[in-house]
């Protein structure tokens, strides 16, 4: 199991603490994070990866836990879907909570949260204490990382660090739900299928293009 030495753990926390984007390793892809609740910090992700600033960025979290600090109101649904599926790739959309910028959400008021399922992803949030924006360590429209070096090639030294968790467990992108309607409607098809989600739930999820 991948673990971070200390020099390296105190240099990734030092980097996020002044508002630098890293790369983080994930179960899903790599990831290039930068603290959540700063403006600067999540300008630095979209000026890295020339992405669209309007496209929303996912926060991850340390724990379930943390639902309540970041998330206006968190409805049972979700919190059945967090025990049975988090820490792992899966991604709630959640109404926004008043912590939360609009400049991670895209300028929307729901979030997107989720409780990566690495040690290296788990120990630098546990240790930074405070939510990570983490959008795949790419340049925007490029195949999302699953190792080290893939980030590396293609970032090179726009980021400063890149964690190595080894190759990412899964290689996929998370599966996104939206708990902010009436039924549950999967946005990004993932890591987990929507027939484990109906199972946990106990309802049909709507599909990606499914309106009520």
């Amino acid at each position: 199991m991948p673990v971070l030495s200390p020099p390296e753990l105190e240099r990734a926390l030092s980097l996020l603490r002044a508002g630098e984007a890293i790369g983080l390793p994930t179960e899903t892809v790599y990831g290039l994070a930068a603290d959540a609740l700063r403006p600067e910090a999540t300008a630095r992700i979209f000026a890295i990866k020339g992405r669209p600033t309007n496209h929303p960025l996912i926060l991850h979290l340390a724990d379930a836990s943390w639902l309540d600090d970041y998330v206006a109101d968190v409805p049972e649904r979700a919190r059945r879907l967090a025990d049975a599926f988090w820490p792992g790739p899966l991604t709630l959309l959640l109404k926004r909570g008043e912590r939360v910028p609009t400049t991670a959400t895209g300028g929307l008021d729901t979030v997107a949260v989720r409780v990566p399922n690495h040690p290296i992803a788990l120990e630098v949030l546990r240790a930074y204490g405070r939510p990570l924006a983490a959008p795949s360590a790419n340049r925007f429209g490029s195949v999302s990382p699953t190792t080290r070096e893939h980030v590396v090639a293609d970032l090179g030294s726009d980021v400063p660090l890149v964690l190595d968790g080894g190759a990412c467990a899964i290689g996929l992108e998370s599966t996104i739900v939206d708990l902010t309607r009436e039924s549950p409607r999967l946005v990004r098809p993932g890591g987990i299928s929507a027939i484990e989600l109906e199972r946990v739930l106990g309802e049909a999820v709507l599909p990606a293009d499914g309106t009520e």
